[in-house]
C-alpha cells in the first residue's frame, strides 16, 4: 500500500500532468532511446514522431492517477495496452527502464517543482502500476496460441483496392486460432530502415482453410511514409516467410450482444470483417454500415457479397470527403450494440454522431487505427 501523504502528492500532480503530460513523456521516449536503442526493435517510430504514442502514455499516466485510491479500476483502461505488449514481448524487466527515464522526464520538464517527495511519490506508484500490467501480461503470455515469433509463409498476396492488400499466411507448426477483431504482429527487417520493426495488422476473415488472412494498407501519415506497410506491398512476395507473433486483441463481440452494428471506414473494415463473417454465422441480427471514398476504395468485396448473401444488412456509403458517415445512416439503430472501427479522425467524427443521436456510450464499443489512449476516451 501506498502511504497517504504519497498518495496526496499523486493527486496534486493530476493538474501538473493535464498541462506537461505530452511534453514529459515527449522528453521520456527521447531519453529512453538515447540510453537503450535496442528498444527501437519494439516501439514504432512513426508514432513516436507524430506525436499519437507520447499522448496515449501521458493518457495513461493521467487515468492512473485520477484512480489512485482503487488502481483496479484503470485495468478495463490498460488491457488494450497490455495486448499490444504482450504482441510485441515486451517483458517485466522492460518495466524498470521504462520507469526511469519516465521520472527523468518528469525532472527535466518541471526542473526545481519537481522536488525529490514529487519523485520518491511517483516512483514508488509506477512500481505499482507496473506490476497491474505484469500481471495480466503473464497471463496473456500464457494464453497465447503461441510462444515468441513463429514463421509463416505467404500463401496469397491479393490487391483488394488500389493501396491494401490482403495476406493468407499458413504454418504447419501452430493452432490457427483466434477471436474475430483480433490482429497479429509481423516482424520484417525493412531494408534501410535501421532496426527490427514491428507492426499490427487486423486479421480480417474468419476462414483459415487456407491460412490466417489479415490485411495491410500502404500508409503515409502527416508525410511519414508507412516503412512496413510500403515494406509490405513491394516487398513481400508469395512464397516469402514472415515472422508473426500469436493473435491478440481485446476489440470482440460479447456473446450476449445479439442485435449489433458494425460501422467502419477505409481500412477500418479488416477488423469489422472478421466480426460480422463471425456473427453472420452465429446468426445473429448483423447490420454493417461501410463508408470510404469511393468503389475503388471498397475492400473486400468478395467478404460483403458473402455476409450480405448470408443475412446481414448491409449499406455501402461512397463519400469524397474521407468517407464519414453521419446520424441518419443510424437510423433504427438505436437498440443495437454498436462495433467501430476506422482511423483516429474517423473515430472521432462517429463517436459525436452516434451521441447526438441519443445512443449511450456504454454501447459503443471502439477500436481505433492508433493508439486507443489517444482519443482522450
Amino acid at each position: 500500500m501506498i502511504a497517504e501523504a504519497k498518495k496526496q502528492i499523486i493527486k496534486d500532480t493530476v493538474p501538473v500532468l493535464e498541462e506537461h503530460g505530452t511534453e514529459i513523456t515527449t522528453v521520456f521516449y527521447k531519453r529512453m532511446f538515447e540510453a537503450h536503442p535496442e528498444l527501437l526493435n519494439i516501439f514504432n517510430k512513426t508514432n513516436q514522431k507524430v506525436g499519437d504514442q507520447p499522448k496515449a502514455l501521458a493518457m495513461t499516466v493521467l487515468a492512473a492517477a485520477r484512480h489512485i485510491e482503487d488502481i483496479e479500476t484503470i485495468v478495463p483502461a490498460v488491457m488494450g495496452i497490455a495486448h499490444k505488449h504482450r504482441a510485441l514481448e515486451i517483458r517485466p524487466e522492460h518495466y524498470p527502464i521504462v520507469g526511469k527515464y519516465l521520472l527523468e522526464g518528469i525532472k527535466e520538464v518541471l526542473g526545481d517543482a519537481a522536488t525529490p517527495e514529487i519523485i520518491d511519490a511517483w516512483g514508488e506508484y509506477y512500481g505499482k502500476i507496473a506490476d497491474v500490467f505484469i500481471g495480466i501480461e503473464k497471463e496473456m503470455y500464457e494464453a497465447a496460441a503461441w510462444e515468441g515469433f513463429k514463421p509463416f509463409v505467404v500463401k496469397k498476396k491479393e490487391n483488394v483496392t488500389p493501396d491494401i492488400v490482403r495476406f493468407t499466411v499458413d504454418s504447419d507448426d501452430v493452432a490457427k486460432s483466434f477471436t474475430a477483431g483480433q490482429y497479429i504482429t509481423v516482424k520484417v527487417n525493412p531494408e534501410g530502415y535501421g532496426n527490427t520493426a514491428l507492426r499490427h495488422y487486423s486479421i480480417c476473415s474468419m476462414d483459415t482453410s487456407e491460412g490466417i488472412k489479415f490485411a495491410v494498407k500502404r500508409e503515409a501519415i502527416k508525410d511519414k511514409e508507412g516503412v512496413v506497410s510500403n515494406y509490405m506491398h513491394d516487398s513481400i512476395e508469395e512464397g516469402d516467410a514472415l515472422f508473426l507473433s500469436a493473435p491478440a486483441g481485446d476489440f470482440k463481440v460479447e456473446e450476449d450482444h445479439d442485435k449489433l452494428l458494425f460501422i467502419a471506414g477505409g481500412v477500418g473494415a479488416t477488423p469489422v470483417m472478421a466480426m460480422a463473417e463471425d456473427t453472420v454465422a452465429k446468426g445473429k441480427d448483423v447490420k454493417y454500415v461501410y463508408s470510404c471514398i469511393n468503389k475503388d476504395h471498397q475492400p473486400f468485396k468478395d467478404q460483403m457479397a458473402a455476409i450480405e448473401a448470408k443475412g446481414a444488412d448491409l449499406k455501402i456509403k461512397f463519400s469524397e470527403t474521407e468517407g464519414f458517415l453521419s446520424k441518419e445512416d443510424f437510423v433504427g439503430s438505436e437498440d443495437r450494440e454498436i462495433y467501430i472501427c476506422g482511423s483516429m479522425g474517423f473515430m472521432g467524427t462517429m463517436m459525436k454522431e452516434l451521441k447526438e443521436r441519443g445512443i449511450e456510450e456504454s454501447r459503443i464499443h471502439f477500436e481505433p487505427f492508433g493508439p486507443k489512449m489517444s482519443l482522450g476516451a
